[in-house]
């Protein structure tokens, strides 16, 4: 079935149908260099030990890092986020949509550790010190905003289930001492309510006269976790709404600019034949941007930069496939066999030249960081896919067409 071109025709219009569908019902997504955003960089500090500093970082501390931050981003209500590590200590945010780094960076670098604290008087001055009790929010389970009845708002919060068992034993112990409980938020007192009983729910409010906003951030990230690590910003960078603006236009532009010569050339050069493969590739610029869209490709400037390339992979591919049918056609093949033939030993060449540029985007895509990954991933995808346009396209719409013909001389013969 599929050696029968009018057959495949029907599964390349159908291709292209779909592909129309989905690219209309899913704009493409941009990313930071074309939508604009803040963009941070974060390393962390290696824990300390005696006062000492240890020297590497488990990875396992990175990870969970790498998860706080995204959760406590997602939590922004902002979409197409990055965040990726860098090195051993190192995270690379992204934020699109965002243009105040001071703002994101208060809202993802706090610490976020919420403490319940005894307290107790200092050997030496007497004055009051709080100390911590062993309970914290590394025992959360969830945080809530609540209305506190007086135009303000409290954070409620419950425990799991090793948390419940502590936070009772420690209320418990402040009765008897009749003590109050130092609520502590990344260092900074809260509150220090007195407990009247012991609380086995594990559930309790934070009160503090916040607004709904104050309230609202120390609930994301307390929903979000603590960081495991102390984290600074080594840089930071803005890209503007205006100049992402600029750079999809120019990105348009040269993209069409480039497309267009690809097919005057192709047109030029191979004339009929050069026709048949301009429309292959229309047909393979259309599939491939509708595979970006269908596996969340987000489109920066490198990403366009791999697709452009993965175009002229293409037109290379085809490009080959023609010197092959002009040695066939020298040799007094037909033009129906000549197509065959040439198709079949251009193959080889073809699969290995597009495999080495798969395992160059594979390396890229694993060891790179940021742009790099975006650009091996479309250069990837869009060599995939001028596989199927080069081998599977164009040699159908060139049979179709000499087929076409030769029935044409039949019909004027007889």
């Amino acid at each position: 079935m599929l050696e029968n071109p009018r057959v495949m025709l029907l599964i390349i219009l159908a291709l292209v149908m779909g592909a129309l569908v989905w690219v209309v019902k899913h704009p493409a997504t941009l990313g930071l260099d074309l939508s604009g955003g803040v963009r941070l960089v974060m390393e962390a500090k290696a824990p300390t030990q005696l006062g000492k500093a240890t020297a590497v970082i488990a990875p396992k501390a990175m990870d969970a890092l790498q998860q706080i931050i995204q959760r406590r981003i997602d939590q922004m209500g902002v979409a197409e986020t990055v965040v990726q590590r860098s090195g051993e200590n190192r995270l690379i945010v992204e934020i699109p949509g965002v243009f105040d780094p001071e703002d994101a960076k208060a809202r993802i670098g706090k610490t976020g550790l919420l403490e319940f604290r005894t307290v107790s008087k200092d050997p030496k001055t007497g004055e009051p010190i709080w100390l911590p009790s062993g309970v914290s929010g590394r025992d959360l389970e969830s945080a809530d905003v609540a209305p506190d009845g007086a135009n303000g708002w409290v954070v409620s919060f419950q425990l799991n289930a090793q948390g419940k068992t502590a936070f009772r034993k420690l209320t418990e112990k402040l009765v008897v001492n009749h003590e109050p409980l130092g609520i502590f938020f990344d260092g900074v007192p809260i509150s220090a309510p007195s407990v009247q009983s012991a609380i086995p729910s594990g559930s309790g409010q934070i009160t503090g006269s916040f607004k709904y906003d104050e309230a609202k951030s120390m609930v994301d990230t307390l929903n979000a976790g603590a960081l495991p690590l102390d984290v600074s910003f080594i840089e930071e960078n803005t890209v503007g709404p205006l100049l992402g603006a600029a750079s999809i236009r120019q990105s348009m532009t040269a993209g069409i600019a480039g497309l267009g010569l690809v097919l005057l050339f192709m047109v030029v050069m191979y004339r009929l034949q050069g026709l048949v493969a301009s429309a292959a590739l229309l047909v393979y610029t259309l599939l491939c941007y509708a595979m970006f869209n269908l596996a969340g490709v987000t489109f920066t400037l490198a990403g366009i930069a791999g697709f452009i390339l993965s175009v002229g992979m293409a037109v290379d591919a085809n490009i080959l496939i023609f010197a092959r049918m002009k040695e066939e056609l020298s040799m007094g093949r037909s033009m129906l066999k000549a197509i065959d033939v040439g198709f079949d030993r251009a193959f080889p060449s073809i699969l290995d030249s597009n495999g080495t540029t798969l395992i160059t985007c594979t390396l890229l895509y694993l060891l790179g960081t940021g742009s790099v990954k975006g650009f091996a991933l479309t250069l990837a995808i869009g060599v995939a896919v001028s596989m199927f346009s080069a081998i599977t396209v164009t040699k159908t719409f060139l049979h179709l067409m000499f087929d076409n013909q030769r029935d044409s001389q039949r019909s004027a013969a007889h």
